[in-house]
C-alpha cells in the first residue's frame, strides 16, 4: 500500500514505527542538516557582492544595514517557526501557504503563493545564469581576452539539474545541502582571503568614505548615488531571505526534541554565520577595493597567480549553486505535485511510484516529466534574458516585505491573539511598516537597474 507525501514521494507502509503521528514517513532531520538547508540559499553568490553594497553605503551605513537586517530576519523567522504547528491541535503546516491558510485564510493564501513561488522560480533562473558565468570563468582562466558563450554552460547546468531534480523531496536532499553549504564557505573564504592579500600587498584602491562613494567619483551624479544606495540596501535586506523555504525545511526535522527548538537554534546559527561572512566579505572587500569595489569579488581576481586558487573558488561556487537550485525548487515541486495528487487521485501516471535503490528512493514518471520541463523552461529563460538577474533583484525587493516580514508578523498576531492597538501590536506594525518602505524603495532601485540592463544589446545576441 502506498500513499502520497507532499513533494512527490510515496512510501511503503510497513509498520507504525516508521511513521510520525500525522501518518507521514518519520522525519529524520537534525540540527546539522537543518543548518545546511538554511545556509545553502543564504550564504550564496550574493556574499561576493556585499563589498559593492558597502561601498555604496559607506562604512557606517553598510555595517549597520548588515546587522540591522540580520536581526530583523532572525526575529521574523522566529515568528514564522512558531506557526509550523497549530497551538490548539498541534497539527503541522507542511508549507508556508499551509501556515498562511491556517492562521489568516482568505485572499492572503493566494497572495502568499504568488509572492513565494514567483520568487523561487526567479531565483532558480538566476542561479542558472550565475553558474554559467562561473564555469566560463574557469574555462577562460587568466586570459584577458576570452569570449566564451554562456549558453553551452547553461545547457550543461540544466542537464545536471534534470538529474538532481529527481530527488523526491527535502527529506532526501540533506547530503546535497551539506555539500552546498561546505562549498559556500569555501569560496567565501577564498574571496575574503584574496581581498586580505590585496590589502597586505598594498595593491588596493584606498579611496574610501564613511558615507560611501562620493559624488563626482568616476562621474557619479547625485541621481546615480541615490539609485545605488536604494539597490545596495535592497541587496542586503534580500540577502537574508530564507523565509520562503523555512516551513518546508522545518517539516524535515524529527519530532523529538521538539522541532521548534531545533529550528530556532538552526535559524540562529545560520543567521550568525551568514552575518559574519557578510561583514567580513563586505568590509574587507571594501578595504581592498575602496570605492571601486566590484559586484563580484572573484571576478576581480581573474589574473591572480596562482590561478588555481580562483579556479577552485569558482568550482566551489558552481557546486554550491547545483545544490542551492534544488533547495529553492523543492517547495515549488512539492506544491505542484501535492496539488496534482489531490486533483487527479486516480490517475496512475501522476500517483504511481516505483521503489528504487533498495527502497531508499522512489521514482515517478510524472515527477520525471514535470520537473524536467521546469528545468528546461528555467534554462531557456536564462539563455534568452541575460539581464534576468536584475529582474530577480526586483522580485526579491517586491517579495521581501510580504514573505519575510508581513505574513510572519500577521500570523503570529493571529495565533497569539495580540490585542489591536496594544503596545506589542504597535511595535510589530511599526517594524512591518519600516520594512515595507525599504521594500518599496529597493523595488524602485531595482526597476532602474532593470531598465538600464534591458537597454544593453539584444538578449539573443549571445545565443550559440
Amino acid at each position: 500500500m502506498t500513499f502520497p507525501e507532499e513533494g512527490g514521494a510515496y512510501a511503503e507502509i510497513c509498520d507504525d514505527e516508521t511513521f510520525d503521528e500525522d501518518g507521514r514517513p518519520k522525519r529524520t532531520g537534525t540540527l546539522v542538516t537543518t543548518v545546511a538547508h538554511l545556509i545553502t540559499p543564504v550564504i550564496g553568490s550574493g556574499v561576493l557582492s556585499v563589498a559593492w553594497a558597502v561601498a555604496q553605503l559607506g562604512w557606517i551605513a553598510g555595517t549597520g544595514s548588515i546587522i540591522l537586517f540580520s536581526l530583523i530576519s532572525l526575529f521574523t523567522s522566529y515568528l514564522l517557526s512558531d506557526c509550523y504547528r497549530c497551538p490548539q491541535t498541534g497539527k503541522r503546516n507542511y508549507s508556508y501557504m499551509d501556515a498562511v491558510k491556517s492562521n489568516l485564510g482568505g485572499l492572503q493564501i493566494q497572495l502568499c503563493g504568488i509572492a513565494q513561488y514567483s520568487l523561487l522560480f526567479g531565483v532558480s533562473i538566476g542561479y542558472t545564469f550565475v553558474t554559467s558565468t562561473s564555469i566560463a570563468a574557469i574555462k577562460c582562466g587568466t586570459q584577458t581576452k576570452c569570449h566564451a558563450s554562456n549558453n553551452g554552460f547553461m545547457i550543461i547546468y540544466g542537464l545536471v539539474q534534470i538529474v538532481l531534480s529527481q530527488i523526491p523531496n527535502f527529506h532526501k536532499l540533506s547530503f546535497l545541502s551539506l555539500i552546498a553549504a561546505a562549498t559556500s564557505f569555501a569560496y567565501s573564504f577564498v574571496g575574503i582571503a584574496l581581498s586580505l592579500v590585496k590589502i597586505v600587498q598594498g595593491n588596493g584602491h584606498f579611496e574610501r568614505s564613511l558615507t560611501g562613494v562620493p559624488l563626482g567619483w568616476n562621474g557619479l551624479t547625485r541621481e546615480d548615488k541615490v539609485w545605488n544606495i536604494l539597490t545596495a540596501t535592497g541587496d542586503i535586506a534580500f540577502a537574508y531571505s530564507f523565509s520562503s523555504i523555512l516551513t518546508n525545511i522545518q517539516d524535515t526535522i524529527k519530532s523529538s526534541p521538539k522541532e521548534k527548538n531545533v529550528i530556532k537554534t538552526a535559524i540562529s546559527v545560520a543567521t550568525i554565520a551568514s552575518t559574519v561572512f557578510y561583514l567580513l566579505s563586505g568590509l574587507i572587500g571594501y578595504a581592498a577595493f575602496g570605492n571601486g569595489a566590484p559586484g563580484n569579488l572573484l571576478a576581480e581576481f581573474g589574473s591572480f597567480k596562482p590561478s588555481w586558487i580562483v579556479d577552485f573558488a569558482n568550482i566551489c561556487l558552481t557546486v554550491h549553486l547545483f545544490g542551492a537550485y534544488q533547495v529553492v525548487c523543492q517547495p515549488i515541486y512539492a506544491f505542484v505535485e501535492s496539488w496534482s495528487y489531490k486533483k487527479w487521485p486516480n490517475n496512475e501516471f501522476i500517483t504511481r511510484e516505483y521503489s528504487i535503490i533498495a527502497g531508499c528512493y522512489s521514482f515517478s514518471f510524472f515527477r520525471l516529466v514535470w520537473r524536467t520541463l521546469y528545468v528546461i523552461v528555467a534554462t531557456i529563460l536564462a539563455m534568452l534574458f541575460p539581464f534576468f538577474n536584475d529582474f530577480v533583484a526586483l522580485l526579491g525587493a517586491i517579495t521581501f516585505w510580504p514573505i519575510t516580514v508581513y505574513f510572519p508578523i500577521e500570523m503570529y498576531i493571529a495565533q497569539t491573539k495580540i490585542a489591536r492597538f496594544s503596545r506589542a501590536w504597535y511595535g510589530l506594525q511599526m517594524l512591518s511598516l519600516f520594512c515595507l518602505i525599504v521594500s518599496l524603495l529597493a523595488a524602485v532601485g531595482s526597476v532602474h537597474g532593470l531598465v538600464k540592463s534591458v537597454q544593453i544589446p539584444s538578449p539573443l545576441s549571445h545565443v550559440i
